[in-house]
């Protein structure tokens, strides 16, 4: 293939992938100034190289359009790679320590363990690993121990769109109780906070 049929073939390429969708060949044909037997002499030609070279695109013709797409042999991977992960289900101990971050933030994790009265590294790691809280430096005290807060990811997960949204609350009422207030009508949250790990 010589450099001016490369550089049409640029050109189709270019004008399918903005388009995303089946374009009329007769309105490539008049904007690169072509016959109909040439155009599609060159479409032609670019599937057969497609699929010699085992592409991950392919061109899908009709008698009058045409439109890049994907290669069949590629589904699975493209399944996979635009099915949404599970969401992990937050355990109760993760939705006690979420709230203590919440409500306390910056705290530490000698923090969350005074005022549950356990020990929270897997609850802690967890939340980390779901991007639930964040490490947000080190208290300027003994050991300089690390402390958390909220992320972006938490406040999605609640529908909110800052901390003072939170519900108020007061010494009798437990912290894991008062976020839950946050939105009682969301079922996706309660059928999450209700599930252990």
């Amino acid at each position: 293939m010589d450099d001016n049929a490369n550089s049409i073939r640029s050109q189709i390429e270019c004008l399918l992938f903005i388009s995303g969708e089946a374009v009329s060949i007769k309105e490539i044909q008049t904007a690169l100034m072509m016959t109909d037997v040439e155009i599609r002499m060159l479409l032609y030609n670019m599937q057969e190289d497609y699929i010699k070279r085992n592409a991950g695109i392919r061109l899908f013709m009709t008698d009058n359009t045409v439109q890049l797409v994907t290669n069949p042999e590629c589904i699975t991977f493209v399944e996979r790679f635009y099915q949404p992960p599970q969401e992990k289900a937050i355990s109760q101990s993760m939705m006690e320590t979420l709230a203590i971050v919440a409500y306390k933030q910056p705290v530490t994790r000698g923090d969350i363990e005074s005022i549950r009265g356990v020990r929270c590294e897997y609850a802690v790691s967890q939340l980390l690993k779901q991007g639930l809280i964040r490490e947000t430096g080190r208290r300027d005290t003994v050991g300089r121990p690390m402390e958390f807060g909220t992320t972006d990811a938490f406040l999605r997960l609640f529908g909110i769109h800052s901390l003072r949204e939170l519900p108020e609350y007061d010494g009798d009422l437990t912290i894991d109780e008062s976020i839950a207030d946050v939105d009682e009508s969301n079922e996706s949250f309660e059928e999450i906070s209700k599930q252990e790990i």
